[in-house]
């Protein structure tokens, strides 16, 4: 199934009232001295297990390569892991998406899988890539 690209106002509407699990949102903005440049986001796998995954989007190809992304999503994965009992966090790109790898590795992620030519992007298969962060290995990077 393609992917379905949202113009702003139809992102923006789809928003709308979307909360999710122990009192966080699903999705936050990312803005920069007041401009909308992205969003962070969380979504379940499964609550059974407490599989959860988390993303970031910055939008924005001015602020790309400046450590905004990095900075965001780091806050993002310690926000969460400081108001939840989650014991890991996980987070899905696919192969040709080295900015993502790159930002989730800085933050301490480590590669889980790699599931073969398994998306597509721009009519060509890509590899799904996996990767994750436990609660420990979070405390004893950043605390």
């Amino acid at each position: 199934m393609p992917k379905i690209h949202l113009t702003w106002d139809e992102f923006k509407q789809q928003q709308d009232n979307q909360f999710l699990f122990y009192d966080v949102y699903q999705q936050l903005m990312i803005t920069v001295d007041g401009t909308f440049i992205g969003t962070v986001g969380c979504y379940w796998i499964d609550k059974n297990t407490d599989w959860l995954e988390t993303g970031i989007v910055i939008y924005d190809p001015t602020y790309w390569n400046g450590g905004y992304g990095t900075e965001a999503y780091k806050l993002w994965i310690d926000y969460l892991f400081d108001h939840t009992a989650l014991h890991r966090l996980g987070m899905s790109t696919w192969s040709g998406n080295y900015r993502m790898m790159k930002v989730a590795k800085h933050i301490g992620m480590q590669g889980e899988a790699r599931i073969r030519q398994a998306r597509q992007v721009d009519g060509q298969y890509c590899d799904a890539i996996k990767m994750g962060i436990l609660r420990s290995e979070w405390n004893d990077r950043f605390s």
